[in-house]
Order: C-alpha cells, then structure tokens, then sequence
C-alpha cells in the first residue's frame, strides 16, 4: 500500500491532480440536542400515543489510537463523537420491553424482562433489553420494562459504536428513572458500564473489551480518555482526561466511514482475543500489558521486545504480540506529542499504528487500506484505521478546512475501484451520556 504523508503540506499539488470520479462525498452532521430531542419525542408520541418521561443521549466514539489494547489490560484513547443517539422513554408498571427505532418507525418490538436469560433476545433490541436484564440481574430489581424509542446520528456499521451509544443511552435513562444515583458521578457510572457492556457480551453476543461504554459514559468536551485498562485499577485510578484540542492547533479530525462489511460477529476477533490470552499464558504473565511494561523499562526496548517474542512458538502469535505491545506504548507517545504540540509525531504515530495493524494484526481490509494512503497523499499528518477493523472507519489528522477536500478524494479513489461510496464526518471530542429533557 502507499505509504505517502504530506505532513502540514496543502496538498494542491496532488489536489491539482485529483479529478473528480464519483459523486460528492456525504458528510454526517450532528443533530443539535433540540433537534434530537424533538425527533424523538414525536417518534414516541406517534408510536405510543402518549408523552415519554424523558429524553437522554449517549455519544458514539473513535478511538484516537491504542487498537485491541482494551482486553490486553493496554492503553486506549478514545473521544466521545458529537454524533449522539436519543432514547426517550416512559417506565411501564410490568416486565414488558417495547422498542422502536428511527431506522423502521412502523417496527414495534416487545420483549419481556420476566424469566429472561442471556441471549433470549434477537436483533438490534438485545442490546437496550440487554442492559435492562443486566442491571436486574446485578440486583436492581427497581428496574422495570418500559416503552422506548430511538433516534440516532451516529452511522450504523461504522466501527465508531452506535451499539454503545445505544446501550449507554439507555443505561443513563434506566439508572434516572429507577432511582439507582449511578449516573451521577464518574465512579457510579463504572456500575452503569457494567450493564452495558453485558447487555453486549451476553444478550446481544457481540464481544467488546469495555473501550467503547467507558467513552460513551466518561469523555469530557475537549479531552481524549486515557483509559487505563488493567483490572487491578478501580474507577478513578483507570482514567485521566487528557487535553484534545484540535482548533487550539489549526487541526481538524476527519472520520471516513469506508461502508465496508464491519462484521465481529465471524470468529475474527475472538480468535485474536483467544490468541493473546494464550500469549500470556506461555509467557508466564497476567496479560500482555504486564510484557508491555517490562518492554518500555528496559534499558534495551528493542532488545527486550525480541526476547518477549523469542519465546513464543508460532509466527502469527509472535505478530499479534508485537502489535499489542508496541500499540501500548504508541498510546503513551501520542499523548505525549499532541501534548507538546508537536502534530508531526503524533501523526508518524497514527501511521504506524495503522501498519501495526495491517501487517501484524491483520484487521484491515483493502478499504481501510486505500482510505488511509489518499488521506496521507492529499495532506494528512496521519491516517489510521479505527476501531475493530474488517471494516469501518479510518481518521486522519489534517488542516483545518481540509476535511471535505481529503474525503472527497477518498471518495473518487473508491469510485476508480469499485467500492461502495464512503461517508464522513468532522469530529471534535464531545460530552458523555446524559440526560436531555
């Protein structure tokens, strides 16, 4: 793949070049929170005939960098996107879950909370019925059914986590109505998380490591999470805000939906989560973060990094290892460099960080490959993959002012081979879930 960066340059020479071979490319704007509210309200009168209780939103996510780190006890840095879903919902006085979505307004789904066991429930309404079950299952037996409905920005398919916007959406909803006061501070909504991330791993089966709730419930404007995941740490211990002010730097971060298969669900994943516990097995530690920092200490990192993958017997192994680890300390550098203001660094470290895993990870697909090299060729510091791979989206550091010309040339590129139209978005990193109305 090409591997071309202009770092801070114009691109107009490569724009210049550049002629247009597909239709304009789609940028996804935000909805406002008056106008999210509003659209979901009339959704829910329309649906049920009444007036919902309330109205909540939780944010989708991208993660700046840190990849399949979350269940190696790694380092991740996640944004909560300005792109949010809104559930509004009334509690019901029976164990009866009543579901509808923007996406099919005439589709009504109804589940029941009695007797429920983990993946009793099909489709998209596993996960909002899934965090209900599990908060009940965790004892909170004040949580009852309800009616609810959704409205989302945050584009399905994408790798930036409308399923957490979903459940953490409704999560924040059911914590208010039941009474619980989990929502309220940052160390209560660790209880919250919990729910959703089993209404994911256990209703809906979809495996997800915790990155993406902890953004949806614990990002502040203007910051990236650094989220610590090693278990020993309890709630505060594990996160830190770090300054992620991209206007402050003339910067813009551009997010390119590539609208290829983004699939989970197919053994992928969990035969790499499989092979990294098997990793840490052989290698005698609790998980891979424990070689990740006996690797940075050294006095040879090099040196030790080889002698951690000398003692794994198979090739493969030894490549998803050198990806987690070296991921790690990515992570550690970017904040550092974004920090110090140096835009240049932090973009190398997006790029290596995507080569990672191209090559030692192997979770990209041609899209994500060609998105990343036109984004590098027409300007970006940086380009990356982001999120779980096979699939989904890319971000790019670039030039404030820069984002619709370096997706559209993503746009034609995609048009020349025959893949599907991709979609974008400018993102800025927004505010937690949180109540509406």
């Amino acid at each position: 793949m090409t591997d071309t960066t202009m770092n801070g340059a114009n691109g107009s020479a490569a724009d210049a070049a550049q002629s247009h071979a597909g239709d304009p490319v789609e940028f996804i704007e935000p909805l406002s929170s008056n106008e999210g509210v509003c659209r979901v309200q009339r959704l829910f009168a329309d649906t049920y005939g009444e007036e919902p209780s309330g109205v909540w939103s939780a944010p989708g996510r991208v993660n700046l960098i840190g990849e399949h780190t979350d269940y190696n006890a790694g380092l991740c840095l996640p944004i909560a996107l300005p792109h949010r879903t809104f559930i509004a919902v009334k509690p019901r006085h029976d164990d009866t879950v009543r579901l509808v979505s923007d996406v099919a307004p005439q589709s009504v789904s109804s589940n029941s909370l009695d007797g429920l066991a983990a993946g009793g429930v099909q489709g998209w309404s596993a996960y909002p019925v899934g965090v209900a079950w599990a908060l009940r299952e965790a004892g909170f037996a004040g949580v009852t059914g309800f009616d609810a409905a959704f409205v989302s920005c945050v584009p399905l398919g994408s790798g930036l986590s409308s399923s957490a916007a979903m459940t953490c959406s409704t999560a924040v909803a059911l914590d208010d109505l039941a009474g619980l006061g989990y929502g309220s501070s940052d160390e209560g909504r660790v209880t919250l998380i919990k729910a959703a991330i089993s209404a994911e791993n256990n209703m809906a089966g979809a495996s997800t490591g915790g990155l993406d709730q902890n953004a949806s419930m614990r990002c502040t404007p203007g910051h990236a999470l650094l989220l610590d995941c090693r278990p020993e740490l309890n709630a505060v211990q594990s996160v830190s805000q770090q300054p992620f002010d991209l206007a402050a730097h003339g910067l813009e971060l551009l997010v390119v939906d590539t609208r290829a298969p983004h699939q989970l669900n197919d053994g992928q994943y969990a035969e790499r989560r499989s092979m990294c516990d098997r990793a840490a097995e052989l290698l005698g530690v609790a998980n891979l973060r424990v070689s990740a920092e006996a690797v940075e200490h050294a006095a040879d990192p090099e040196q030790a990094l080889a002698d951690v993958l000398g003692k794994l017997p198979k090739e493969v192994m030894r490549r998803r290892v050198r990806h987690v680890i070296t991921e790690i300390g990515r992570v550690r550098e970017f904040v550092a460099a974004f920090g110090e203001g140096d835009i240049t660094k932090a973009g190398a470290l997006f790029n290596a960080s995507h080569e990672s895993l191209a090559k030692d990870y192997e979770v990209t697909v041609p899209e994500l490959d060609v998105a990343v090299a036109v984004a590098r060729e027409h300007g970006a510091y940086g380009a990356r993959m982001t999120g779980g791979g096979f699939g989904g989206s890319i971000i790019a550091l670039v030039d404030r002012g820069r984002s619709q010309t370096v997706a559209q040339a993503i746009a034609d590129e995609f048009a020349r081979r025959g893949f599907a139209s991709p979609r974008a978005l400018a993102a800025v990193a927004a505010s937690s879930a949180s109540r509406e109305r």
